[in-house]
């Protein structure tokens, strides 16, 4: 009577857990948050991965229906150099890999007027709703994972 009690439970575990693991895995990802686009955004950014040295931003474009990567996607930074000021050297488009993944290596933004150091971040990706968002760098790091999660149109 023992082993048969026993045995139930562990079918009722096992069968619990197997109608609780579609749910699991199609978990939504939460879209990052829209942010404002600035007044100097200027489309055309140079293709490029480097705009600077001594801060890595990278991340993964993914799908808000279901987490998955999104390959292709375009990615347009742009930012202020160490003087503080807006110009074309710290302007760059990154089309994500294959696995949707994207890496910058960029100078530590320095502050704007009021506002703290930040990486303006646009991202644009047939089928889905374009992303305008920023990244904020914390101080004294020399890196950050900044996953963009894209809303189906």
């Amino acid at each position: 009577m023992i082993l048969f009690a026993r045995c139930a439970m562990f079918s009722a575990i096992a069968i619990s857990f197997l109608i609780a693991a579609p749910v699991s895995a199609a978990q939504k990802c939460r879209p990052t948050p829209w942010d404002q686009i600035g007044p100097f955004y200027r489309p055309g950014a140079p293709l490029r991965t480097k705009i600077g040295s001594g801060y890595i931003l990278s991340g993964t474009v993914r799908s808000a229906t279901d987490c998955r990567p999104i390959p292709g996607a375009r990615i347009e930074f742009w930012q202020v150099g160490t003087d503080g000021t807006y110009d074309d050297a710290h302007r760059a488009t990154i089309i994500a890999d294959n696995k949707g993944r994207y890496r910058l290596e960029t100078d530590f933004p320095a502050p704007y007027g009021q506002r703290p150091p930040h990486i303006h971040i646009l991202v644009d990706m047939r089928g889905f709703a374009g992303l305008i968002s920023q990244h904020y760098p914390q101080r004294n790091k020399k890196r950050a994972t900044f996953d963009l999660v894209l809303a189906p149109e």
